[in-house]
């Protein structure tokens, strides 16, 4: 008896030092790691293959891991529950491997992205509903409060309400709260660089065309997967999309902003001037329409400018500009009362491109325009959105 005792209290010691929950013990299935990338490749990939293998052990399921797309055909596809796509960048499977994969997804296969898979495979309107939202930005790596909405989910029941850790906080081009079920947001009170407002889903989770999809945007630095905390995420999103463990991914309604006293957008599908397009699907407008999937980029010379006319003289006192890799790098921002006589708000020679929200004493203006007078790229001017905020 002492020995059964001395056994059974060794296993719980090896399960509750290893940082994650204690649960009853999975069937034997396995995942494929994916890594391959075709743009950004993160340092932290082999930091990520390493806990992903750690987990498996702990837990008893396999990993295989490749960067070779050769392996998505029907045949190796079907012998996994699960494919992680671990920080994949740009267009990473041909034509012949998408269809496989979405025979995986519709035959009952589960999807787990990591961080850069929303960076990944632009062009593939399957992939962009898998996923769920793709990359749009981001600010420098910083402490952030994660906020948990999902107690109960594998990938969220162990995490306290208030998340507090330090990651590359992804923006994302569009909000995939109507189409998935959100289990954590990001608190853009708690860090700078957030364009998402007070709605800002970083985790989520949905059933996907006779599948499971589960995505988290976090991950980016190494020291992410020796955290227990974060490692209990992952595998309770393993655990979900490989069928194992059950939870209710269905959409979660879009909770209401708070919204600044008195401070509203002003820009939003206002009238649009500009130096110049790069064509005709690059649009003016395309920066003040809401949608941070369409842009409008100039063409390629210095200097350029936008322009929006709000209707009537407003007491602007802030624009937040949602710049494309080819971005503004010196730039002013200036107002004006007729479109005429411009007067500076803002300047700056050193953006970084990715968001910049820029607030001011607040001036009396009718027009904002952004005024671009050298570019950090070869590729003219590129804004996904041009907000301007006042009374």
């Amino acid at each position: 008896m002492r020995n059964v005792i001395a056994v059974a209290t060794a296993l719980l010691v090896v399960v509750l030092g290893s940082g994650l929950p204690a649960m009853a013990a999975d069937p034997a299935y396995k995942v494929l790691v994916f890594s391959k990338t075709a743009g950004f490749r993160h340092d932290a990939i082999p930091a990520g293959i390493a806990a992903l293998r750690g987990l498996a052990t702990e837990n008893g399921f396999t990993v295989d891991t490749t960067e070779d797309a050769g392996a998505f055909t029907t045949a190796n596809l079907a012998g996994y529950r699960a494919v992680v796509f671990l920080m994949t960048t740009g267009d990473v499977l041909n034509a012949a491997q998408q269809t496989a994969f979405e025979s995986y997804i519709a035959g009952g296969g589960g999807y787990v992205g990591v961080h850069a898979a929303a960076d990944t495979e632009y062009d593939w309107p399957f992939y962009g509903g898998l996923v769920g939202a793709y990359f749009a930005s981001h600010p420098a790596i910083q402490q952030a409060t994660v906020r948990v909405e999902d107690t109960v989910h594998p990938s969220t029941a162990h995490l306290p309400r208030a998340w507090v850790r330090t990651d590359e906080l992804y923006n994302y081009r569009t909000n995939p709260r109507s189409t998935a079920h959100v289990l954590a947001t990001l608190d853009e009170s708690t860090y700078s660089g957030g364009s998402m407002g007070a709605d800002h889903p970083i985790a989520w989770c949905k059933p996907y065309q006779g599948g499971r999809a589960w995505y988290t945007g976090l991950g980016h630095t190494a020291e992410s997967y020796t955290e227990p905390n974060f490692r209990a995420h992952l595998l309770g999103g393993i655990r979900y999309a490989a069928g194992v463990a059950p939870a209710d991914c269905g959409s979660t309604p879009t909770p209401t902003p708070t919204p600044t006293p008195g401070v509203v957008l002003l820009s939003s599908g206002r009238p649009v001037t500009v130096s110049s397009t790069e064509n005709a699907g690059f649009a003016g407008s395309n920066a003040v329409d809401g949608d941070a999937g369409t842009r409008w980029s100039s063409a390629f010379a210095d200097p350029q400018w936008i322009s929006v006319d709000l209707g009537s003289a407003k007491q602007v006192s802030r624009v937040r500009l949602q710049w494309e890799t080819a971005y503004g790098k010196a730039y002013r921002v200036e107002t004006s009362a007729d479109g005429v006589t411009w007067a500076s708000a803002y300047s700056t020679a050193a953006s970084d491109g990715g968001v910049d929200d820029l607030t001011f004493p607040a001036v009396s203006a009718r027009h904002v325009r952004v005024y671009g007078a050298q570019r950090a790229t070869v590729w003219g001017y590129s804004l996904w959105e041009l907000e301007v905020y006042g009374r």
